[in-house]
């Protein structure tokens, strides 16, 4: 399958398709049915409520989803009776401008779902406060209002109850298809000419969006009961099958090796292009598997055998070995290891499509799955410890609430029409806690908007018809809300030229009313991104710190699991994928703030080039962790020797020295390696093997020490 087909799959059978869908039909429906019934205005209102809780719902737990969009509704219907009296009163309603926009803003300090909860209750105060509305009319607005969130939350509720395992699936799938996409990175390492620097580059930033991935499914999968209780087979082999890609993308981050001193001795033989040849069809087929479960259909795993192909190299391997005698091929047999735990890790992902496995009865009890994911605090004392100038979620609220008072007031006395809300819209929507987002969000939404408009304009000047206007509405608006959480700048183009087919469809002259966006996006826009940039601004440099900290600290608990196994320790299981899942997670972390740096003014940078030097290292730290793990465990030896573990020992003392400088109340008891105390005589002969595992503990422990010296660069 080409990508273009894949990618084409992979959008009409996602959630953000689907939810887009959903958006529609719900925010369609009521505007029809009462405009049939002669009604048109309360269609409108009950079709905003509608629009106002879609924002909030966002995927997860049916019980976190139901709960959002409960509180939501209730939002909804406060703010709705306030400004509906405030706005009587131009002082009272720029107070309450002042007001709701930072108490609102403040929500984020509860995750996500709250912030966007937040933010509902913003666009509804905003769509409320240029309202001609009587005092009774303010009660039926407000009931309307309601009455259409709790359409929405209705629709939605009935949805998941008659497709409880599709969110799950096609998250599944989403993770999969992003575990291809890093496989498929992987395989440039072994191909000739590869620039290894924009390697790194291009590997770090999918690393960010593999993170992503597994969140969303940790956070539907594993705080969902239903999908993990013993009685659902479906859920198990959802939970199963996650499992397998966090295992597989484990051995797909072990394959890492010195690739310049790979090319210098094996480039000429071929053999390395033959890795990448079989780790490009892996990753096809990986894809495959991931758009199967994306779109819930069945798979068929004939053809996927690449036993014959792993033989041959193998022979290749040996005959190399034979033909040039003292050239060690350790190294690429331990690819050729990590090749065949990859396939098996394939095969395995491929029971989730064969009912009969025992993957839909075993239990799913190994693991102690709710450590997995973190649980959000909800208490007040949260709200209040961010009641801080030192908090960035304080800084940000006392910031929107200033600027959307000042783009009140602006829109009051230079507003060009009826919908000079448009500017106060424009800033809560395009200011956000750091520049780089602002930065970003403004040019999305300029361009989008811009480009979007001409669209708009082409088709009422073209299609006369109103049926077909109508029919294109839908579509943009469809196109609109599947495209408003993956790709701002695309939602935007396309929301542009809907709204603008739907004033035309309701009498009101488009070319005026998109000058009138245009005009009002640039004010909104302008004044964003300059209050982003003057007004308590949050730079990425300054949280460096703290995500090169976690950095440090996980990549640290990673190497005592593998020291814990050279000594002979049993491995428990859950610690070590607690262990594992905590440097995926600080990884990405640390390499999502450095792009958003690159994105700030230059002037605000510091020291680009050791972040992300620091970035790349403790990506190779942590793969060559993943690397000996693997082959300690398959070992099996009960212990190793003092040689062997002298390394780990120093590498240990090492990133604890870094995480020390970078935290000082990090000052955690150093995690110390037991000696060993076996007796020379008792340990096994040292082979090849544990020659090459003492050179690569080695280069452990000389990364370790080289990201002592960037720590050390950075800090200055």
């Amino acid at each position: 399958m080409n990508s273009r087909s894949s990618s084409l799959q992979y959008f009409l059978f996602g959630q953000n398709f689907a939810d887009g869908l959903r958006t529609t039909l719900v925010v369609l429906v009521p505007a029809l049915l009462l405009l049939y019934l002669g009604q048109p205005e309360a269609g409108i209102v009950i079709s905003l409520g509608a629009l106002c809780v879609s924002v909030t719902d966002l995927p997860g737990p049916l019980r976190h989803r139901r709960v959002g969009m409960l509180v939501c509704v209730a939002c909804l219907l406060g703010v709705a009776l306030v400004t509906g009296f405030a706005r009587l009163n131009p002082v009272i309603m720029g107070l309450e401008v002042l007001l709701f926009s930072f108490v609102f803003t403040l929500f984020m300090v509860y995750g996500a779902r709250a912030g966007a909860v937040g933010s509902a209750a913003l666009l509804v105060m905003i769509l409320t406060m240029d309202q001609p509305l009587t005092p009774l009319q303010v009660l039926q607005y407000s009931a309307l209002l309601t009455g259409g969130g709790l359409w929405y939350l209705a629709f939605s509720l009935i949805a998941n109850r008659l497709m409880p395992y599709r969110p799950a699936q096609r998250a599944l799938g989403e993770c999969i298809h992003a575990i291809a996409e890093f496989l498929r990175l992987k395989a440039a390492f072994y191909q000739t000419g590869t620039n290894l620097d924009e390697a790194y580059r291009n590997l770090v930033a999918q690393q960010v969006v593999v993170n992503e991935k597994q969140d969303a499914v940790r956070q539907i999968l594993f705080k969902s009961r239903q999908l993990v209780e013993e009685t659902t087979g479906t859920g198990r082999a959802l939970v199963f099958a996650f499992v397998e890609t966090v295992d597989l993308y484990e051995h797909i981050t072990a394959t890492y090796y010195d690739y310049k001193s790979l090319h210098q001795r094996f480039g000429d033989t071929g053999l390395l292009t033959d890795v990448a040849a079989l780790i490009e069809r892996m990753a096809l087929k990986l894809d495959d598997i991931g758009l199967a479960v994306h779109a819930n259909r069945r798979f068929a795993a004939a053809g996927f055998d690449l036993n014959p192909q792993l033989e041959a190299f193998k022979a290749r391997i040996d005959a190399l070995a034979a033909q040039e005698l003292g050239l060690s091929t350790i190294v690429l047999k331990k690819v050729l290891v990590n090749l065949r735990n990859m396939q098996q890790e394939i095969q395995a992902l491929l029971t989730y499509f064969d009912p009969a496995s025992p993957t839909y009865t075993q239990s799913t009890d190994q693991l102690e799955y709710s450590r997995f994911v973190t649980r959000q605090d909800l208490s007040l004392q949260l709200l209040l410890d961010n009641l801080s100038p030192k908090s960035v979620v304080f800084k940000h609220a006392v910031r929107m609430g200033i600027v959307c008072l000042f783009g009140f007031v602006v829109a009051r006395f230079v507003g060009l029409g009826e919908h000079s809300y448009w500017i106060v819209m424009t800033i809560v929507f395009m200011l956000k806690p750091g520049f780089s987002l602002t930065k970003e969000r403004n040019y999305q939404r300029i361009m989008g908007t811009l480009g979007g408009g001409i669209i708009g304009v082409l088709i009422l000047s073209l299609v006369q018809d109103t049926h077909a206007q109508f029919a294109l509405m839908v579509l943009l608006m469809l196109g609109a809300f599947s495209f408003q959480r993956s790709n701002y700048i695309v939602s935007v183009f396309l929301m542009t030229p809907y709204i603008l087919i739907l004033f035309g469809l309701m009498g009101i002259g488009f070319r005026s009313l998109l000058q009138e966006r245009l005009i009002d996006t640039l004010i909104g826009c302008s004044i964003a991104l300059a209050a982003g940039y003057l007004l308590f601004p949050t730079w990425e440099s300054d949280q460096l710190r703290t995500y090169m900290r976690d950095v440090v600290r996980a990549n640290l608990r990673y190497l005592q699991q593998l020291a814990d196994n050279l000594t002979g320790k049993p491995r428990e299981l859950t610690e070590y994928k607690l262990a594992r899942k905590e440097v995926y997670v600080s990884s990405a972390n640390l390499a999502a703030a450095f792009q958003r740096m690159l994105s700030e003014p230059k002037s605000k940078r510091r020291n680009s080039e050791e972040v992300q030097q620091f970035v790349v290292l403790n990506h190779i730290l942590s793969s060559n962790i993943a690397t000996l793990t693997a082959a300690v465990t398959a070992a099996n030896r009960p212990a190793r020797s003092p040689e062997q573990l002298r390394p780990v020992q120093q590498s240990i003392a090492a990133l604890s020295h870094s995480l020390q400088k970078l935290d000082a109340e990090a000052a955690e008891t150093m995690p110390v390696v037991p000696a060993a105390t076996a007796a020379a005589a008792g340990l096994p002969v040292p082979t090849a093997e544990d020659q090459q595992l003492t050179e690569q503990l080695i280069f452990i422990r000389t990364v370790s020490y080289d990201i002592g010296k960037v720590t050390d660069s950075v800090l200055v």
